[in-house]
């Protein structure tokens, strides 16, 4: 590896001071970096009702999951409302008779291996 002298960075290459091939990649890194403000406007977006993470993220150039991120993020610090969804919500549950008045059908259970047969009736469970 070579120091170059005008840069001041070391150069990959097969002997001191010269490099056979050097690369050079204008544009952005892919990696952005985003104000805390546009964040919460990409979050506010994304609890639109009707909206959908996914598409929220592709049209702003981000992962569902950084978005996922931003909501827990913001909700921590008080600057988000707990949402609503995070907690599970249950059906009701309706008992339209005690299960002592039912009558459970007996069952038939019949096992056949070569000529033998086993025959079971169980009643009640």
């Amino acid at each position: 590896m070579g120091l170059d002298s005008k840069k001041d960075v070391h150069l990959d290459g097969p002997s001191a001071g010269s490099v056979s091939r050097l690369e050079v990649l204008e544009g952005p890194s892919g990696r952005r970096v985003r104000s805390e403000a546009e964040r919460a406007r990409i979050v506010a977006e994304s609890l639109l009702p009707g909206a959908q993470v996914a598409e929220v993220a592709r049209k702003h150039g981000a992962t569902r999951w950084q978005i996922y991120d931003w909501r827990r993020r913001l909700r921590q610090r008080g600057v988000l409302p707990p949402c609503e969804g995070s907690h599970p919500t249950f059906a009701p549950l309706v008992v339209e008779g005690a299960l002592e008045e039912r009558q459970v059908p007996a069952i038939k259970l019949e096992i056949a291996i070569g000529d033998a047969v086993l025959r079971l009736s169980i009643t009640h469970i």
